[in-house]
């Protein structure tokens, strides 16, 4: 009987490495054939049987930081050459790679969430890795703060913007420019009365002359918007009523739109045209 057994035992052992050996050929055949292929005919064939970083870290025997090293080398010199089609196919699969290779690799979640926003041109991929950094390395301001850079200044959304700007904000080591971009983008969403506050805050706070000179700058640019707005309302209420513009700005109060004209932040009277209805500010913000 333990004849048999041991018989049964070693017919399953020889199964097992025919087995083996068979499943290596047909890889190894297939990896001969692929690279065969012309490169741009498989864009990216030379990363695509790459495993998860989870599972390359057991063949690094420790040096998993090496490996991430030389898989980022290698993806700058491959999303560098322009002349490869749909080389942002791969972009995720790469970046994460290496991000699971070393959680800690601050230059692949900056220049993959790059090449996503800029080369790929897909922001959502951007956030991504850039939420993966900031996940893996929560002291880093610069994530939440270049995603709010990508959102506010190439997908417009400002609403969104704020809340990463703020993410970068409650992060210590945040550079005061950060506040600033922050108030600008709430500015931006039309809510001049936050936006007024916080450029209010930042000047108050503000130790450096010129950066007083920069919040005082857009404190008028906040006032003037609001200001220009309530004119404008008052402005097209009058011509529905009467049929025309208003002689000048104080026939308003007299009609009873306004209860007063307002001034600019320096007490200056905004430029009106009675032909066009158009108002302006009696000087540029940012010349003051």
């Amino acid at each position: 009987m333990a004849q048999r057994y041991s018989g049964e035992k070693s017919f399953s052992t020889l199964f097992l490495v025919l087995l083996l050996i068979l499943t290596c050929g047909v890889f190894m055949n297939l990896k001969i054939i692929t690279d065969r292929i012309m490169r741009k005919k498989v864009p990216g064939s030379s990363i695509i049987y790459l495993p998860k970083g989870e599972y390359l870290k057991f063949a690094t025997f420790g040096y998993s930081s090496l490996l991430a090293d030389m898989i980022y080398l290698w993806a700058i010199q491959y999303y560098s050459d322009y002349t490869i089609p749909d080389s942002s196919q791969y972009l995720d699969h790469i970046f994460t790679i290496i991000s699971e290779l070393d959680p800690q690799y601050f230059d692949a979640y900056d220049v993959g969430a790059f090449i996503a926003a800029y080369e790929a041109q897909d922001l959502d991929l951007a956030l991504k890795i850039l939420n993966l950094g900031l996940e893996k390395i929560p002291q880093e301001w610069w994530f939440p703060y270049i995603a709010a850079h990508y959102l506010q200044f190439i997908k417009k959304d400002h609403e969104m913007a704020q809340e990463y700007y703020k993410k970068a904000m409650s992060i210590e080591g945040c550079p005061p420019i950060v506040r600033r971009l922050y108030a600008d983008a709430i500015f931006k969403t039309t809510d001049y009365q936050a936006a007024w506050q916080a450029w209010l805050e930042i000047y108050n706070t503000a130790e450096d002359e010129r950066i007083k000179r920069v919040a005082s700058n857009h404190l008028y640019n906040v006032k003037a918007t609001m200001d220009i707005e309530m004119l404008k309302e008052a402005i097209a209420k009058y011509r529905e009523k009467y049929g025309r513009n208003p002689a000048d700005l104080s026939k308003l109060v007299y009609a009873g739109f306004l209860k007063s004209v307002p001034k600019d932040l320096d007490d200056k009277e905004y430029f009106y045209d009675a032909q066009t209805g158009e108002v302006k500010t009696p000087t540029i913000p940012w010349k003051r």
